[in-house]
């Protein structure tokens, strides 16, 4: 963007958009703090009846003050949403306010925006007050720059952790909601039907292989239809027997289970997993499973060539899990492995000089004019052309201010 006198705006539209979002946040706070002063208000132990008149109604997690439905109602006019959006914020902000304390400590600092403390609030409330401890302590330091995906690994950790018979239940329910539907009844005018299912992950991550390399061989046949058509394709040649399922070459699910511990974490996912469910996967002959200590990632890999050998490579995926680019979210291990520093220039093939990026981020940074230095292993400090300042590590991404600049 230029201005009338041809000179660059670009570095003044960026600052204006960080101001405004700035005045936003703030403004945001304020409302919260107004919505809790109102809940200290017309809080209530008065249960009453539904049918006869106001009574105190819970909407966040045990241990967070019941308020008067009449005072929540009034309250969702003053905000201008409906009755239930404003049981469903009113309850986001109770539970973040007396059960998640670190996190609401962030927020009223302004650290962390609502809506991300929000996410973490609405699936807390049914945890015990430990889970929800448990998750408050994990989080909240690394709330404003880890993404949607790994806030819900903690929170899925706390319940197997800290309600095992709740997991337990959940569990068995989720066997039992196992399916695959081809849904022969709703045929379209292009003679396409919908298919869905559940599966356990040993039999979908097979499953995608088979599809994946089915697709490539289409490909390589000359079928020059998208990779998703090709997909679609290859689950009717695999029904018809034109392509097959090579038990010796799928994926393997990987698996960390410690001796003490009911819970363990499937590294293809990074979900964590009851032991029980490793146990009844483990009991299936078909599906290749590894279940693997955890490695100490502690260890130098240094080599004097520019190729990446395999075991540098896993590595570095178990570090960073993703693309090291701000907010990134590829998986690492479908990323190329870049050199901090290039080879060329002199930068080791080693572990503290290579990282995973996926491949348009890896283009940027060859020629982009974006730039990264490696803090410490998995740490990285990114810089825009117009200056700008990014720390990335396993747990997120967070701004930093420019060159020059103080925070206020």
């Amino acid at each position: 963007m230029t201005s009338s006198d041809g000179s660059d705006n670009s570095t003044q539209v960026l600052a204006s958009l960080r101001a405004h979002r700035a005045v936003r946040d703030r403004a945001e706070i304020a409302i919260l703090n107004d919505v809790l002063d109102w809940c200290v208000l017309h809080q209530t132990d008065d249960e009453g009846e539904a049918a006869f008149g106001d009574h105190g109604i819970p909407l966040a997690g045990d241990g967070a003050p019941w308020v008067s439905e009449f005072a929540v109602m009034e309250l969702g006019t003053a905000l201008g949403v409906s009755t239930d959006s404003a049981k469903r914020y009113v309850g986001a902000a109770l539970e973040v306010r007396y059960r998640l304390p670190r996190v609401w400590e962030r927020v009223a600092a302004g650290d962390l925006p609502f809506w991300k403390a929000r996410f973490i609030a609405e699936r807390t409330m049914c945890l015990p007050a430990a889970g929800a401890a448990f998750v408050d302590q994990r989080v909240a330091f690394v709330a404003h720059k880890i993404g949607y995906a790994e806030t819900q690994r903690q929170i899925d950790a706390a319940q197997l952790r800290f309600d095992p018979e709740a997991a337990e239940k959940q569990r068995r329910l989720d066997s039992e909601r196992r399916k695959f539907d081809i849904h022969k009844d709703a045929v379209s005018a292009a003679g396409t039907v919908e298919v869905n299912g559940i599966l356990d992950l040993p039999d979908a991550l097979d499953l995608d292989h088979a599809l994946s390399t089915r697709a490539a061989e289409l490909r390589e046949l000359g079928c020059e239809e998208s990779l998703d058509v090709r997909r679609a394709m290859a689950v009717g040649d695999l029904a018809r027997g034109q392509g097959t399922l090579d038990y010796d070459k799928t994926r393997p699910l990987v698996l960390h289970l410690h001796d003490d511990s009911n819970v363990g974490r499937c590294d293809n996912t990074r979900s964590p997993v009851l032991a029980e469910t490793i146990r009844e996967w483990c009991s299936n002959p078909h599906p290749t499973i590894i279940v693997k200590p955890v490695k100490d990632l502690a260890d130098h890999i240094h080599v004097a060539a520019y190729e990446v050998p395999d075991r540098l490579a896993e590595q570095d995926a178990l570090v960073d899990h993703h693309c090291v680019f701000p907010w990134c979210t590829r998986p690492a291990r479908s990323c190329d492995i870049d050199h901090a520093v290039p080879y060329g220039e002199g930068g080791p093939t080693c572990s503290c000089n290579t990282a995973p990026l996926c491949r348009g981020h890896h283009r940027l940074k060859t020629h982009g004019g974006w730039t990264y230095e490696v803090l410490d292993r998995g740490t990285y400090l990114w810089h825009t052309p117009h200056g700008h300042l990014f720390r990335r590590d396993p747990t997120g991404t967070e701004p930093l201010d420019p060159p020059g600049r103080r925070r206020p």
